[in-house]
């Protein structure tokens, strides 16, 4: 999923992005591209990790197992 976003305004360390349907995400100004301002459009790609998710909750399982024998 792509998602735009604009720079609307910085707060302290962080930028105030707005979505196209105005919703707000506050994100980390140096995690910004170089040479960010206000009103620049940022594209963010957004996906699962589903592969990353089974192996945490097969992980997770696997220590519940181990520490449910002790």
């Amino acid at each position: 999923m792509l998602i735009k976003l604009t720079i609307n305004r910085f707060e302290k360390n962080a930028a105030i992005l707005k979505t196209e349907d105005d919703c707000t995400v506050i994100w980390p100004e140096n995690k910004l591209p170089e040479n960010a301002k206000i009103g620049s459009v940022l594209l963010f790609n957004i996906f699962g990790d589903y592969a990353s998710s089974q192996n945490n909750k097969g992980l997770a399982k696997e220590i519940l197992n181990e520490i449910l024998r002790v």
